[in-house]
């Protein structure tokens, strides 16, 4: 996990940047970190973004206690990833018993805070990992399915267009990332479903 020190130091220093007591954590990939309007799309809620570049939800069991541990005013946490674990060629099944790390640590440190899983995007340059994406998903799903602290938002219909292909203009060039576009919809989406 050497290879993310430059990205959980930045994050570190994110925490210490903002002026409040965050009552909203962002946590997850780079879908997280890059959401540039983040702060002003969620401002009432008192976010702070924690996302890494590159992270798959492995790492954020990882880091948990170093990125995570010094907050105490979390209210909810919000989740993105489990992109980079199936790209990085892990099994839909190794993906969804991080997940259940990650909640196993939630919960030990915040107790019964609401837990949101953003469902993982089906994207352009991702598409020939369809499966494993879906499977991925239908384990979370299912998962938040027996707690009523745990809650999935799910995107995926949201960024498919007319033919069921990931819609380009929701997608950065990469055709990975988001473009503006793409987070007026997750914003939507995610304002839908808080508790």
């Amino acid at each position: 996990m050497y290879w993310y020190e430059e990205e959980v130091q930045r994050v570190e220093n994110e925490l210490l940047r903002v002026t409040y007591q965050p009552e909203t954590i962002f946590y997850g990939s780079s879908s997280i970190t890059l959401w540039e309007t983040l702060y002003t799309d969620f401002a009432d809620l008192k976010p702070v973004n924690l996302g890494f570049g590159g992270s798959t939800l492995a790492a954020c069991v990882w880091f948990f206690d170093r990125i995570i541990g010094p907050l105490n005013s979390a209210k909810r946490i919000i989740l993105y990833a489990g992109d980079n674990d199936l790209g990085d060629g892990r099994h839909p099944e190794e993906a969804f018993l991080s997940y259940r790390q990650l909640i196993g640590q939630i919960r030990n440190k915040f107790g019964n805070i609401p837990c949101y899983f953003i469902s993982i995007k089906p994207s352009i340059q991702r598409w020939e990992i369809l499966g494993q994406i879906i499977e991925t998903n239908r384990l979370v799903k299912e998962e938040t399915e027996t707690d009523t602290f745990q809650h999935y938002i799910d995107i995926f219909p949201l960024m498919l267009d007319e033919n069921g292909l990931p819609d380009p203009s929701l997608f950065e060039e990469d055709g990975l990332h988001l473009s503006i576009k793409g987070y007026d919809v997750w914003q939507e989406k995610i304002r839908q479903q808080l508790v």
